[in-house]
Protein backbone atom coordinates (compact mmCIF):
# COMPACT_ATOMS: atom_id res chain seq x y z
CA UNK A 1 0.00 0.00 0.00
CA UNK A 2 2.92 2.52 0.59
CA UNK A 3 4.12 1.64 -2.79
CA UNK A 4 0.16 2.38 -4.11
CA UNK A 5 0.19 5.61 -2.08
CA UNK A 6 3.17 7.03 -3.40
CA UNK A 7 2.20 6.88 -6.93
CA UNK A 8 -0.83 8.17 -6.20
CA UNK A 9 0.39 11.31 -4.73
CA UNK A 10 2.64 11.89 -7.61
CA UNK A 11 -0.62 12.18 -9.83
CA UNK A 12 -2.43 14.11 -7.43
CA UNK A 13 -1.43 17.07 -8.50
CA UNK A 14 -2.66 16.38 -12.22
CA UNK A 15 -6.02 14.78 -11.23
CA UNK A 16 -6.75 17.68 -9.29
CA UNK A 17 -5.69 20.21 -12.20
CA UNK A 18 -8.44 17.24 -14.05
CA UNK A 19 -11.34 17.46 -11.91
CA UNK A 20 -11.01 21.23 -10.92
CA UNK A 21 -11.23 21.93 -14.81
CA UNK A 22 -14.24 19.86 -15.06
CA UNK A 23 -16.30 20.59 -11.87
CA UNK A 24 -15.45 24.01 -11.58
CA UNK A 25 -15.60 23.83 -7.57
CA UNK A 26 -12.28 22.48 -5.74
CA UNK A 27 -14.37 21.11 -2.68
CA UNK A 28 -15.88 18.52 -5.34
CA UNK A 29 -12.52 18.22 -7.14
CA UNK A 30 -10.88 17.23 -3.99
CA UNK A 31 -13.52 14.80 -3.22
CA UNK A 32 -13.21 13.34 -6.82
CA UNK A 33 -10.03 12.71 -6.44
CA UNK A 34 -10.18 10.52 -3.43
CA UNK A 35 -12.81 8.82 -4.50
CA UNK A 36 -10.15 8.29 -7.34
CA UNK A 37 -8.00 7.45 -4.69
CA UNK A 38 -10.16 4.55 -2.96
CA UNK A 39 -11.01 2.82 -6.47
CA UNK A 40 -7.28 2.80 -7.18
CA UNK A 41 -6.66 1.16 -3.90
CA UNK A 42 -9.45 -1.39 -3.71
CA UNK A 43 -8.37 -2.75 -8.05
CA UNK A 44 -4.74 -2.62 -7.74
CA UNK A 45 -3.94 -3.58 -4.11
CA UNK A 46 -3.05 -7.00 -5.83
CA UNK A 47 0.44 -6.58 -7.51
CA UNK A 48 -0.87 -8.76 -10.57
CA UNK A 49 -3.69 -6.27 -11.35
CA UNK A 50 -1.15 -3.61 -10.68
CA UNK A 51 1.34 -5.18 -13.21
CA UNK A 52 -1.37 -4.78 -16.21
CA UNK A 53 -1.84 -1.13 -15.79
CA UNK A 54 0.97 0.40 -17.76
CA UNK A 55 0.00 4.09 -18.53
CA UNK A 56 -0.72 4.55 -14.60
CA UNK A 57 -1.64 8.31 -15.21
CA UNK A 58 -3.82 7.50 -18.05
CA UNK A 59 -6.21 4.54 -15.39
CA UNK A 60 -5.95 7.31 -12.91
CA UNK A 61 -7.50 9.89 -15.35
CA UNK A 62 -9.73 7.84 -17.16
CA UNK A 63 -11.31 6.72 -13.31
CA UNK A 64 -11.45 10.50 -12.17
CA UNK A 65 -12.62 11.95 -15.03
CA UNK A 66 -15.60 8.73 -14.93
CA UNK A 67 -16.57 10.33 -11.29
CA UNK A 68 -16.75 13.94 -12.28
CA UNK A 69 -19.11 12.82 -14.94
CA UNK A 70 -21.54 11.59 -12.73
CA UNK A 71 -20.81 14.74 -10.49
CA UNK A 72 -21.38 16.75 -13.10
CA UNK A 73 -25.21 15.11 -14.42
CA UNK A 74 -26.12 15.34 -10.64
CA UNK A 75 -24.76 18.82 -10.02
CA UNK A 76 -26.98 20.16 -13.35
CA UNK A 77 -30.01 20.07 -11.00
CA UNK A 78 -28.23 21.11 -8.35
CA UNK A 79 -27.45 24.60 -9.86
CA UNK A 80 -30.81 25.25 -12.10
CA UNK A 81 -32.06 26.05 -8.45
CA UNK A 82 -28.47 28.04 -7.43
CA UNK A 83 -29.93 31.93 -6.12
CA UNK A 84 -28.67 34.44 -8.53
CA UNK A 85 -25.34 33.36 -10.56
CA UNK A 86 -23.05 30.91 -10.41
CA UNK A 87 -19.15 31.30 -10.40
CA UNK A 88 -16.63 28.69 -9.74
CA UNK A 89 -14.79 28.52 -6.59
CA UNK A 90 -11.68 30.83 -6.56
CA UNK A 91 -8.37 28.74 -6.32
CA UNK A 92 -6.63 31.51 -4.73
CA UNK A 93 -2.01 31.89 -5.04
CA UNK A 94 -0.16 34.53 -4.35
CA UNK A 95 0.56 37.23 -6.33
CA UNK A 96 4.18 37.15 -8.16
CA UNK A 97 6.38 40.34 -6.83
CA UNK A 98 7.19 43.56 -8.43
CA UNK A 99 9.73 42.23 -10.49
CA UNK A 100 8.09 38.71 -11.73
CA UNK A 101 5.66 40.41 -14.01
CA UNK A 102 8.23 39.78 -17.33
CA UNK A 103 6.30 38.19 -19.88
CA UNK A 104 8.44 34.65 -19.52
CA UNK A 105 8.70 31.80 -21.99
CA UNK A 106 8.89 29.19 -19.65
CA UNK A 107 6.20 30.88 -17.01
CA UNK A 108 3.46 31.25 -20.15
CA UNK A 109 4.09 27.57 -20.88
CA UNK A 110 3.63 26.63 -17.40
CA UNK A 111 0.18 28.65 -17.21
CA UNK A 112 -0.81 27.41 -20.75
CA UNK A 113 -3.20 25.02 -19.14
CA UNK A 114 -4.50 27.59 -16.82
CA UNK A 115 -8.61 27.92 -18.17
CA UNK A 116 -8.93 31.18 -15.89
CA UNK A 117 -12.70 32.03 -14.29
CA UNK A 118 -13.64 33.25 -17.60
CA UNK A 119 -13.48 30.01 -19.16
CA UNK A 120 -14.58 28.15 -16.51
CA UNK A 121 -17.35 30.03 -16.53
CA UNK A 122 -18.52 29.39 -20.07
CA UNK A 123 -17.63 25.52 -19.47
CA UNK A 124 -20.88 25.78 -17.58
CA UNK A 125 -22.96 25.91 -20.71
CA UNK A 126 -21.58 22.85 -21.91
CA UNK A 127 -23.36 19.28 -21.53
CA UNK A 128 -21.46 17.34 -18.93
CA UNK A 129 -20.09 15.22 -21.98
CA UNK A 130 -19.01 18.13 -23.84
CA UNK A 131 -17.44 19.48 -20.92
CA UNK A 132 -15.76 16.14 -20.10
CA UNK A 133 -15.14 15.75 -24.04
CA UNK A 134 -13.40 19.22 -24.54
CA UNK A 135 -11.46 19.09 -21.10
CA UNK A 136 -9.59 15.99 -21.78
CA UNK A 137 -9.27 16.57 -25.24
CA UNK A 138 -8.84 20.08 -25.54
CA UNK A 139 -7.18 21.14 -22.51
CA UNK A 140 -5.22 17.50 -21.20
CA UNK A 141 -4.63 16.08 -24.86
CA UNK A 142 -6.14 12.87 -23.90
CA UNK A 143 -6.35 10.79 -27.31
CA UNK A 144 -10.38 10.29 -28.36
CA UNK A 145 -10.37 7.25 -28.27
CA UNK A 146 -9.67 7.27 -24.44
CA UNK A 147 -12.43 10.22 -24.03
CA UNK A 148 -14.67 7.74 -25.65
CA UNK A 149 -13.50 4.99 -23.28
CA UNK A 150 -14.76 7.79 -20.05
CA UNK A 151 -17.97 8.64 -21.96
CA UNK A 152 -19.26 5.10 -23.06
CA UNK A 153 -19.52 6.02 -26.85
CA UNK A 154 -17.66 5.65 -30.28
CA UNK A 155 -14.22 8.11 -31.18
CA UNK A 156 -16.28 9.82 -33.56
CA UNK A 157 -18.88 11.02 -31.27
CA UNK A 158 -16.49 11.83 -28.99
CA UNK A 159 -15.03 13.99 -31.15
CA UNK A 160 -18.09 15.62 -32.10
CA UNK A 161 -18.71 16.39 -28.37
CA UNK A 162 -15.09 17.94 -28.03
CA UNK A 163 -16.14 20.03 -31.28
CA UNK A 164 -19.26 21.77 -30.32
CA UNK A 165 -17.84 21.83 -26.16
CA UNK A 166 -15.41 24.22 -28.19
CA UNK A 167 -16.98 26.64 -30.59
CA UNK A 168 -19.06 27.45 -27.73
CA UNK A 169 -15.80 28.07 -26.01
CA UNK A 170 -14.79 30.58 -28.85
CA UNK A 171 -18.07 31.66 -29.12
CA UNK A 172 -18.33 35.60 -30.04
CA UNK A 173 -19.54 36.51 -26.75
CA UNK A 174 -17.61 34.96 -24.66
CA UNK A 175 -14.94 36.96 -22.53
CA UNK A 176 -11.32 36.47 -24.28
CA UNK A 177 -8.46 36.74 -21.92
CA UNK A 178 -5.26 36.16 -23.72
CA UNK A 179 -3.44 38.99 -21.58
CA UNK A 180 -0.03 37.77 -19.62
CA UNK A 181 0.46 39.14 -16.09
CA UNK A 182 3.07 41.74 -17.64
CA UNK A 183 -0.40 42.85 -20.01
CA UNK A 184 -2.88 42.21 -17.21
CA UNK A 185 -1.13 44.28 -14.62
CA UNK A 186 -0.61 47.20 -16.93
CA UNK A 187 -4.70 47.15 -17.82
CA UNK A 188 -5.45 46.42 -13.63
CA UNK A 189 -3.13 49.11 -12.72
CA UNK A 190 -5.04 51.64 -14.59
CA UNK A 191 -8.71 49.79 -14.03
CA UNK A 192 -8.07 50.60 -10.46
CA UNK A 193 -6.72 53.80 -11.54
CA UNK A 194 -9.60 54.81 -12.88
CA UNK A 195 -12.47 53.27 -10.42
CA UNK A 196 -10.31 55.51 -7.71
CA UNK A 197 -11.23 58.69 -9.60
CA UNK A 198 -14.65 58.25 -9.91
CA UNK A 199 -14.96 59.27 -13.59
CA UNK A 200 -17.08 57.35 -15.83
CA UNK A 201 -15.68 58.27 -19.03
CA UNK A 202 -11.87 57.16 -18.00
CA UNK A 203 -13.28 53.78 -16.51
CA UNK A 204 -14.91 53.08 -19.50
CA UNK A 205 -11.75 53.80 -21.84
CA UNK A 206 -10.28 50.57 -19.85
CA UNK A 207 -13.24 48.24 -20.42
CA UNK A 208 -14.16 46.34 -23.61
CA UNK A 209 -17.61 46.92 -25.37
CA UNK A 210 -18.73 43.87 -25.04
CA UNK A 211 -17.54 43.70 -21.36
CA UNK A 212 -19.72 41.37 -18.49
CA UNK A 213 -19.42 42.00 -15.03
CA UNK A 214 -20.80 38.69 -13.04
CA UNK A 215 -21.19 38.37 -9.50
CA UNK A 216 -21.81 35.36 -7.45
CA UNK A 217 -23.34 35.76 -3.56
CA UNK A 218 -24.88 32.37 -2.95
CA UNK A 219 -27.79 34.25 -1.78
CA UNK A 220 -26.16 35.95 1.00
CA UNK A 221 -25.71 39.48 -0.29
CA UNK A 222 -27.07 41.37 -3.07
CA UNK A 223 -26.04 40.94 -6.54
CA UNK A 224 -27.01 40.99 -9.88
CA UNK A 225 -29.09 38.34 -10.27
CA UNK A 226 -28.12 38.69 -14.71
CA UNK A 227 -25.05 39.56 -15.68
CA UNK A 228 -24.23 43.65 -16.34
CA UNK A 229 -23.21 43.41 -20.17
CA UNK A 230 -21.78 46.83 -22.25
CA UNK A 231 -18.41 49.40 -21.17
CA UNK A 232 -20.99 52.01 -20.00
CA UNK A 233 -23.70 50.10 -17.73
CA UNK A 234 -20.94 47.60 -16.56
CA UNK A 235 -18.92 51.07 -15.76
CA UNK A 236 -21.58 52.51 -14.00
CA UNK A 237 -22.46 49.27 -11.81
CA UNK A 238 -18.27 48.94 -10.82
CA UNK A 239 -18.60 52.50 -9.88
CA UNK A 240 -21.70 52.19 -7.83
CA UNK A 241 -20.11 48.72 -6.12
CA UNK A 242 -17.17 50.57 -4.95
CA UNK A 243 -18.73 53.55 -4.15
CA UNK A 244 -20.43 51.35 -1.39
CA UNK A 245 -17.60 49.46 -0.35
CA UNK A 246 -16.36 51.50 2.16
CA UNK A 247 -19.06 53.06 4.07
CA UNK A 248 -19.57 50.44 7.39
CA UNK A 249 -15.83 49.67 7.63
CA UNK A 250 -12.20 50.04 6.17
CA UNK A 251 -11.69 47.88 2.94
CA UNK A 252 -8.64 46.34 2.68
CA UNK A 253 -7.45 44.08 -0.42
CA UNK A 254 -4.31 42.70 -1.67
CA UNK A 255 -2.91 41.56 -5.38
CA UNK A 256 -3.40 37.45 -6.17
CA UNK A 257 -3.75 35.38 -8.95
CA UNK A 258 -7.01 33.59 -9.31
CA UNK A 259 -6.85 30.74 -11.21
CA UNK A 260 -3.50 31.93 -12.70
CA UNK A 261 -4.55 35.03 -13.29
CA UNK A 262 -4.19 38.00 -12.06
CA UNK A 263 -6.99 39.32 -9.42
CA UNK A 264 -7.36 40.73 -5.88
CA UNK A 265 -9.16 39.74 -2.60
CA UNK A 266 -10.73 42.03 -0.45
CA UNK A 267 -12.91 42.35 2.54
CA UNK A 268 -14.94 44.90 4.14
CA UNK A 269 -17.62 44.92 6.24
CA UNK A 270 -21.36 44.84 5.12
CA UNK A 271 -24.31 47.43 6.38
CA UNK A 272 -25.76 44.80 8.87
CA UNK A 273 -22.26 44.06 10.63
CA UNK A 274 -21.29 40.83 8.95
CA UNK A 275 -17.67 40.59 7.56
CA UNK A 276 -17.87 40.65 3.63
CA UNK A 277 -15.01 38.92 1.86
CA UNK A 278 -14.44 38.96 -2.29
CA UNK A 279 -12.17 37.39 -4.72
CA UNK A 280 -12.47 39.44 -7.75
CA UNK A 281 -11.17 38.12 -11.15
CA UNK A 282 -10.52 39.29 -14.44
CA UNK A 283 -10.28 38.68 -18.38
CA UNK A 284 -8.36 41.15 -19.98
CA UNK A 285 -7.87 41.19 -24.09
CA UNK A 286 -5.80 43.40 -26.37
CA UNK A 287 -5.34 46.20 -23.76
CA UNK A 288 -8.87 45.95 -21.86
CA UNK A 289 -10.75 44.55 -19.27
CA UNK A 290 -13.50 41.78 -20.88
CA UNK A 291 -14.72 40.30 -17.91
CA UNK A 292 -14.92 41.13 -14.17
CA UNK A 293 -16.12 38.39 -11.82
CA UNK A 294 -16.59 39.06 -8.19
CA UNK A 295 -17.29 35.80 -5.65
CA UNK A 296 -18.48 36.91 -2.79
CA UNK A 297 -20.25 33.34 -1.68
CA UNK A 298 -19.06 33.23 2.09
CA UNK A 299 -19.52 28.76 1.44
CA UNK A 300 -17.14 29.87 -1.27
CA UNK A 301 -14.29 32.21 0.13
CA UNK A 302 -13.98 30.85 3.64
CA UNK A 303 -11.57 28.97 3.21
CA UNK A 304 -9.42 31.54 2.61
CA UNK A 305 -7.09 33.18 4.47
CA UNK A 306 -7.72 37.09 5.51
CA UNK A 307 -6.20 39.86 4.12
CA UNK A 308 -3.62 41.27 6.73
CA UNK A 309 -4.80 44.84 8.66
CA UNK A 310 -1.76 46.74 6.48
CA UNK A 311 -3.50 45.78 3.75
CA UNK A 312 -5.52 48.94 1.95
CA UNK A 313 -7.53 49.76 -0.45
CA UNK A 314 -6.37 50.16 -3.42
CA UNK A 315 -4.43 47.17 -3.70
CA UNK A 316 -0.72 47.80 -4.81
CA UNK A 317 -0.88 46.53 -8.60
Amino acid sequence: MQDLAAEFEAERGHLLAVAQRMLGSRSEAEDAVQETWLRYAGALADPAARAQVRDLRGWLTTTCSRICLDVLRSARVRREAYPGQWLPEPVVSAAPTADGFAPDPAERAVRADQLGTALLVVLERLSPEQRVAFVLHDVFAVPFATVADVLGTTPAAARQLASRGRRAVTAPDVPRHTADLAEQQKVLAAFVAAVESGELDRLVEVLAPDVVVIGDSGGHFPAARQPVVGAELAGRFILGLFGQADRHGPLRARPVLVDGALGWQAETVFRDGRPLRMVTSFAVHEGRVTGVFNQLNPDKVAHLGGVGADEDWPPRI
